[in-house]
């Protein structure tokens, strides 16, 4: 089992990239953490490093290594946190995992009144879409996920929160149809289009297309909605996202038009310590 001291030496020597510059951020001489970086090789039999590289670059089992020592080492400063909930004063850190959307205006609120009761406990807000989010749930990484549906939940202990997200279409201010409070499939379908990459979303907004959807002209798919408005701006076709993903759009070059709602929900994995949290905060 490798110790967490070794992988904390190896992120520092990922992160700069140089065995001496690692060593002075550690504090440590350099053949001391050369040596340690042998014994790491060694002990789970791969190359991290690709050697005589200037800067000093991992393989591809190196590159495997630091995302799972960076989770490793996360899950236990998650766990230190969690046992010490038990103290009288909870203090420690609540991760939540949340898309680009309307209902983290609603969140702000419940961190606002929580933080008021429970100073010492810090929100770590994390962005990613569902399917990141899940997983990092199911690594015991995030405490909370904040996700629109339709969207896997059997598995998950969750609570349909109060806020309804709207889908909308992100468009040029200068075409005609800016000026519109709503955009029908029909009328979508006669342009470049940017889709949602997310499976489970993409088929989503294809029901909604219906009939129109086998004519539509998809231009390219994002999983990031201000890419998505940055397309747009730049006069690449139209995009189609939540209302909620984009609250500062610079509506004189482009702008939003709203073609129908979608349902929120926040989801808890199924562990004490979070349905404890999940229920302090709500």
């Amino acid at each position: 089992m490798i110790e967490t001291r070794l992988m904390q030496y190896f992120l520092a020597v990922a992160k700069e990239q140089n065995i001496t510059k690692a060593a002075k951020v550690l504090h440590i001489t350099q053949p001391t953490l050369s040596r340690q970086m042998a014994m790491l090789e060694k002990e789970i039999g791969a190359t991290l490093f690709i050697k005589g590289s200037r800067p000093l670059s991992l393989t591809n089992e190196g590159y495997l290594l630091r995302r799972r020592a960076e989770e490793v080492l996360d899950l236990l400063a998650k766990t230190e946190a969690e046992v010490s909930c038990g103290k009288e004063e909870l203090e420690g850190t609540v991760t939540i995992g949340c898309g680009e959307i309307a209902a983290v205006q609603y969140l702000a609120k419940i961190i606002e009144k929580f933080h008021e009761i429970h100073p010492l406990v810090v929100f770590d807000i994390y962005t990613a879409n569902a399917d990141q989010i899940r997983q990092r749930m199911d690594e015991g990484l995030s405490d909370i996920g904040l996700l629109l549906e339709p969207s896997d939940i059997e598995q998950y202990e969750y609570i349909r929160m109060p806020v309804t997200e709207k889908w909308a279409a992100i468009v040029p201010s200068c075409v005609p149809l800016a000026k519109r409070n709503s955009v029908t499939a029909e009328e979508l379908a006669k342009v470049p289009v940017i889709m949602p990459s997310r499976k489970k979303v993409h088929a989503e907004v294809a029901n909604w297309f219906g009939k129109h959807y086998e004519h539509l002209n998809i231009a390219a798919v994002s999983n990031l909605s201000t890419n998505s408005a940055l397309l747009v701006e730049a006069g690449l076709d139209y995009a189609l996202t939540t209302e909620g993903a984009l609250p500062f759009l610079k509506e004189s070059r482009i702008c939003m038009i709203l073609i129908y709602p979608e349902k929120l929900f926040i989801l808890l994995q199924q562990m004490e310590a979070g349905l404890a949290i999940l229920s302090k905060i709500l």
